[in-house]
């Protein structure tokens, strides 16, 4: 198969099949063959479906034999993450037991925009990984598999970098993108808030709860994947109210003379690892020397409150329609009860509108952000950190709604990779992935973890 194999970017892949140097079916079953290989130890793919994608992918030769080609992605082989809602396909929502044998009818947005565009679904990775009586086992590290490979989004990164998959999508409300990327040693993106739909995904309960931080954005091993992805699944779909109409545009990469470059490399009452640290000074240092203006520099924000902030909109939204309601004696005690959650609720999002506001100003003076995807490497499984301070850097998308890409950076004493994050101004998804693709040329783009 074509260079890389099953580490081969997806982009090439893509072009390489409706070239016809490799066949599509060639191309599913060297994934499945991966999967049969390092699956059972990682469990980062949950559902497999095997002959569906077989099928498939003989259609999608055929029809290139035709002359007739689906798009983009045709005959490319992806998963998603197990909470995309997928036509035929189980989607459990990361293993939760009253989901365990849910098949959707038809597909949510993104599943449906991907296979338009040609992709053929192998199967589905493991995630949120959330439940604590998750039918599925947890997910490990390829880079070590006595490692976490980050949550929630765990079965995409760990699929990503074992190269079990050419291409995903995850889901992320607070990190759950951008910390298995970190962990992972693979790329991912949370694009502008409301800029992908999520219609199809948050079928737990009887409202759209999820209406603010949550996003849907790519995982891969190549800044040009991400843009191939996202270019796919965003903009409106009539479902998803709160996604406006900001068409896609195809910019050249800017030139490094013209960038004003914002970094740091620490976060307030959290220690970042020294070869992290280093990493991010030696990057910025040579953006420095090819002639961009670089500067350390942060939002006028307090990293600690916006976390606080970030955990306080989470549990809001996750404490409406819970799995076990409470049941209260008096309809005015429950009346009451809502009303202060309402009233929480709309204060919580008036102090995210000042936090927005301070990173729109930061942005008028600088193009991007460049900060630690994480303070640390992954951590061994059982020992994930639970104080706040630990996970600062997993909020600054999320609660800023600007889009954001983590980059692979390096590998660490121990053999575990991580990451840089990169934060742009809101709605411009296509500059930040522009200069994120400049500046993994310098970190050296996606490693194959030892033994795959």
């Amino acid at each position: 198969m074509v260079t890389e194999g099953v580490f081969t970017p997806a982009h090439v892949l893509a072009e390489a099949i409706q070239r016809r140097e490799v066949s599509s079916l060639e191309v599913v079953e060297a994934y499945l063959t991966q999967i049969a290989r390092h699956n059972p130890d990682l469990n980062a793919v949950v559902t497999l479906g095997e002959d569906g994608a077989r099928m498939r992918a003989r259609e999608a030769d055929a029809a290139l034999t035709r002359g007739e080609e689906w798009g983009p992605l045709h005959g490319l082989p992806i998963t998603l993450e197990d909470a995309h809602s997928t036509s035929g396909m189980r989607t459990t929502w990361g293993g939760l037991p009253r989901m365990a044998d849910y098949v959707p009818e038809e597909d949510g947005t993104v599943a449906a925009r991907l296979k338009a565009a040609g992709a053929i679904l192998l199967g589905k990775t493991n995630g949120p990984e959330i439940w604590p009586d998750s039918i599925f086992a947890r997910t490990s590290n390829p880079w070590n598999l006595a490692h976490t490979p980050g949550g929630s989004s765990a079965g995409v990164g760990a699929a990503l970098a074992a190269g079990l998959t050419s291409l995903d999508v995850g889901l992320d409300t607070l990190g759950s993108i951008q910390n298995p990327a970190h962990y992972c040693g693979v790329y991912g993106m949370r694009p502008t808030e409301h800029r992908v739909p999520l219609s199809g995904l948050f079928i737990l309960d009887p409202a759209r709860k999820f209406r603010v931080m949550s996003v849907a954005g790519p995982m891969a091993r190549s800044v040009e994947d991400l843009r191939l992805a996202l270019r796919i699944i965003a903009g409106p779909d009539g479902l998803d109210t709160h996604v406006p109409p900001v068409p896609w545009r195809d910019l050249e990469r800017p030139r490094m003379g013209d960038l004003r470059i914002a970094w740091s490399s620490e976060f307030s009452e959290s220690g970042t690892q020294d070869e992290i640290r280093t990493v991010v000074e030696g990057v910025t240092g040579q953006l420095a020397g090819g002639g961009a203006t670089v500067e350390q520099s942060m939002p006028d924000v307090d990293l600690g409150h916006k976390y606080e902030l970030g955990e306080e909109l989470f549990d809001l939204l996750a404490g409406t329609f819970p799995e076990e309601p409470t049941a209260f004696s008096e309809e005015a005690s429950l009346a009451s009860k809502e009303l202060d959650s309402l009233e929480a609720y709309l204060t919580a999002l008036d102090r995210r509108d000042e936090v927005m506001r301070a990173w729109e100003e930061f942005f008028a003076a600088w193009d991007v952000l460049i900060m630690p995807a994480g303070t640390r490497t992954a951590e061994r499984h059982g020992e994930e950190p639970t104080e706040p301070s630990e996970e600062y850097p997993y909020a600054l998308s999320a609660v800023s709604g600007c889009p954001m890409v983590v980059l692979p950076a390096g590998v660490d004493s121990q053999g575990l990779p991580f990451g840089l994050q990169i934060i742009g101004k809101r709605w411009d998804d296509e500059r930040l992935l522009g200069i994120a693709e400049s500046v993994s040329e310098m970190t050296g783009g996606f490693r194959r973890p030892p033994g795959y």
